[in-house]
């Protein structure tokens, strides 16, 4: 599994793991990466993550090739927005996966914003043509039922590891909260109705509400607990970080 740069809800789905992201979120030792990765370049077995717009892609189209070429099984997954289909090296990585029918399938989160600016000013067309030219199959899902959306990746992971072909599965949503803190220009009304429609709130209103209090209370409980012991731990200095830290130290 591959994620961009806001992979906490993709981390949080695969591994469970609160206690080492709030860590690492902080800075301590005891974080996914020891500290040194932060919120956007997380590792923990077969799942990785990274900031770089658009990098992830072309890594995941290789992981896929080493998958085909040992004969494991295994596909690949690989998340990105409609705001990284700007980037050539997406396009390179469709065309060797469609090329050499590697086991890879490819998740759009299109939350109809690069950033700030709407998809309408930044991309012409159908999004659902760009892997149509490189013969990959394509589906668009509503993001609003969850149930919806697991249905439809149940379906287009079995399609990549029964065929070993690449298949793109789009899903429409929306970005609730601001790319960051001081760069949200949308209209309150547009935000106000997104929120009603938000799938997460939608699907808890399916549970009876003594189960949804419940269940909202057990995961603040948990988060609180994995900040209070994150913060427990001793801060890393200096030297620490730079003898954990990925790079080459001169």
């Amino acid at each position: 599994v591959f994620s961009s740069h806001r992979a906490h809800g993709h981390y949080l789905a695969w591994c469970d793991d609160v206690d080492g992201l709030v860590a690492e979120l902080l800075g301590r030792r005891s974080g996914v990466v020891g500290g040194v990765g932060c919120t956007q370049h997380l590792h923990r077995r077969n799942f990785y993550t990274n900031g770089i717009q658009g990098g992830i892609v072309p890594n995941a189209a290789g992981a896929a090739l080493a998958e085909k070429l040992a004969g494991s099984g295994a596909i690949v997954t690989v998340f990105l927005g409609d705001g990284t289909l700007g980037e050539g090296v997406v396009y390179e990585s469709m065309n060797l996966a469609a090329l050499w029918s590697l086991p890879l399938l490819f998740v759009l989160e299109d939350n109809g914003y690069a950033q700030s600016t709407p998809k309408s000013l930044v991309h012409a067309g159908d999004l659902l043509d760009r892997p149509a030219a490189f013969g990959i199959r394509a589906q668009r899902v509503i993001a609003g039922d969850p149930t919806a959306v697991h249905a439809a990746a149940v379906a287009a992971v079995a399609s990549v590891r029964t065929e070993c072909r690449p298949f793109f599965l789009a899903l429409q949503t929306y970005r609730l909260a601001p790319h960051s803190k001081g760069d949200d220009l949308r209209d309150f009304t547009e935000l106000a109705g997104a929120r009603a429609r938000d799938p997460l709130a939608l699907l808890g209103s399916r549970l009876p509400p003594d189960a949804r209090a419940a269940a909202d209370a057990a995961a603040a409980r948990r988060i609180e607990a994995a900040v209070a012991t994150a913060l427990a731990e001793p801060v890393q200095s200096l030297a620490e970080f730079q003898e954990r830290a990925p790079w080459p130290q001169v």
